[in-house]
This record gives structure tokens, sequence and C-alpha cells, in this order.
């Protein structure tokens, strides 16, 4: 992979361009790619948005999210886009399998790719530019380092200024963990100076879900979770009939896993999901403790140290099993490690 700083002098030649993300993309994955997108766009490209799956509706209000083809729904449309693109920009993930069953098209495809991420051990060998910092607050911060380096401040318009803030502030829990640097403050005064509108963006994010929401997650605190003292842990586990019960829609989940880190002395906090066809897991923690390590190791996952995920095909009794098992072999640490 070839750092990304060599396609600079390629940007004023118009391209055809595909963005993607990884699947079920949260505000930062949808954010970075429509700020790129309309970054790219207004340089003269053609450019189309690809995701690997459906989002949330609160992403919706995104400029640009209309014109986004979920890959599932309308494969064919999408496949069109990436056997004609001279570019594939892959923002947000750090494998090709966080693409989900667009993997299969990304790798066949001859096409440059370029990688934006901040996620741990990229599979370098499938993108010929990119750039990999694990040091950044988000994904969007990223693509906001892109436009400034490129020469191209002068671009940002406030449609890009809603979209890298929705995926900065998001990815840095409103700019309360570890990874909001001054860099990170630095750029949301700069995109203020452009227009932006952050009270609007947090509403967009924030206040627009339907109340069964409300009442699932009231649900899954009160019968859901479990608090082991011993290990500063806690966990969530949600059967698959109580996605169905409270109808549950891509996104309700979102943040579910923080709640736990509210309570005093809790350094872990854990979500397992069963989602039919696989038991989807994720991860927080605060101080010292690696979570990225720890989703490696036992939910075949990855991600951030202090937030990560995991996937796993065994059923529901056997995944909590294997974090009982994971808890009991870190106790040490997960009791050492002060917040």
């Amino acid at each position: 992979m070839q750092p990304i700083q060599q396609i600079f002098s390629l940007l004023m030649e118009p391209k055809k361009v595909v963005i993607t993300t990884h699947q079920k993309p949260d505000a930062d994955a949808m954010g970075s790619s429509l700020g790129l997108y309309h970054f790219l766009k207004n340089l003269g490209h053609d450019v189309v948005v690809i995701s690997p799956t459906n989002w949330a509706s609160f992403l919706n209000w995104m400029p640009g999210t209309k014109q986004v083809i979920d890959f599932e729904a309308f494969n064919a449309k999408a496949n069109a886009a990436i056997d004609a693109a001279d570019w594939i920009f892959c923002l947000d993930f750090n494998t090709m399998s966080r693409t989900k069953r667009m993997e299969e098209k990304l790798l066949a495809s001859s096409t440059q790719k370029i990688l934006i991420d901040h996620h741990r051990e990229p599979q370098e060998a499938v993108f010929a530019y990119g750039i990999s910092d694990t040091g950044k607050s988000s994904t969007a911060e990223m693509v906001y380092d892109f436009i400034l380096a490129a020469g191209h401040q002068d671009k940002i318009d406030e449609s890009i200024a809603e979209c890298l803030y929705a995926g900065v502030m998001t990815d840095t829990g409103s700019f309360r963990f570890p990874s909001t640097t001054a860099s990170v403050h630095t750029m949301v005064a700069d995109l203020k100076t452009r227009g932006l509108q952050h009270s609007r963006v947090h509403e967009e994010l924030y206040d627009n879900f339907l109340e069964n929401r409300f009442i699932f997650i009231g649900h899954v605190l009160l019968n859901r979770m479990e608090v082991f003292y011993e290990y500063n842990a806690a966990l969530i586990v949600i059967p698959q009939a109580d996605l169905i019960k409270y109808d549950v829609r891509t996104g309700d989940t979102e943040g579910l896993v923080n709640y736990p880190l509210s309570i005093k002395g809790i350094r872990l906090a854990a979500v397992i999901i069963d989602r039919g066809e696989e038991r989807k897991s994720s991860f927080r923690s605060k101080g010292g403790f690696d979570v990225n390590s720890f989703a490696r190791k036992y939910f075949n996952g990855g991600g951030h140290f202090n937030a990560a995920g995991g996937v796993n095909k065994e059923p529901m009794d056997a995944v909590v099993e294997k974090f009982m098992v994971a808890l009991r072999e870190n106790e040490m640490e997960l009791n050492s490690n002060q917040s």
C-alpha cells in the first residue's frame, strides 16, 4: 500500500469514483463517506457511494444519503458502478470481510482501491494507496485531514461540514473519549467557521427515535443486563425474540453497550445480540483494558483499544459461556486497570 499523498496530484483529473464502507454503517462510516462524496463532487468527479447493507434511519438526514446505493437491495446497480470505477475509496474498515457480501466483488475488482481508516491491522495487500492511523479519533477526521493535506480546504462547504462533524462527534462519544485530541477541536472550530450548525446535527442523530426503542432499552436494562463486580464488568445479552417483540430496527441498538460503563467501577461492558444467522458482540472499556485484543482472541473481531466488536456463529449460550471464560482468564487485568 503506497502513501495516499501520491494521489493528490491526480485529484484534478475527473474520474469515476466509488466510495464504500463497512456493513451497517454508523455515523462515522456514513459521515466520512458522504463528506468525501461531496468533496470529490466539488472537484468534478463522478462519484457513487455504496453501502454493503442498509443503514439506520437516523442517518437519512445527511446530505447525499438518498443517492447512496444499498448493495444488497440494488445489487445490479452497485455492481455496475464498481465495474465502471477508476478508483474505489474504502472508508472506516480495515479488512474486506467487514463489507459482508460485497467482499467477493471488491476482491475480484482490479480497480485501484484507496484506504482511509483508523482501525488496527489493515489488510494492506488489497489497497493500492491508503492511510491507516489508529491515533485518529474517526475516519471523518481523517477525511478532513485528507482534504486539507491535498490543498483543497476551500472546497469544504456546509454539507461536508455536517457529514464530517457527525462522524467525529459520534466516534468520540460527543468528545468525551481519549481519542478527542486538540486536532479534533481545531477541526470542529474550522467547520463552525464554514457554516456548521452543530446543534442541528445532534438533534438529527439523537432526537429522532421511535417510542419503541426506549421501551426496548428499558426492558434490556431491567431484564437483560448482568453486572459482575468481581470482574468490574457488565454483560447485556439480547435474544432474537426481543428484537422481534420490540420491532428493533437497524440502529436501535446503537450505543446500548455504553450504558453499563456509567456504573461506578465498571471497566468492561459487553453486548451480545442474537441476529439469527450470527451472534454479534460489542465491547467498550475504560482505562487500560484492551478490548481490541480481547475481541480478536475470543470473538473473531477487533477494532480500537477501548471500542471493539466481534461475530460468532456458535449458539448464544456458547458465546455467553465464552465471554464468562474470557472474564475469568482476564480477571487480574480487569481488576488492576484503573479508569
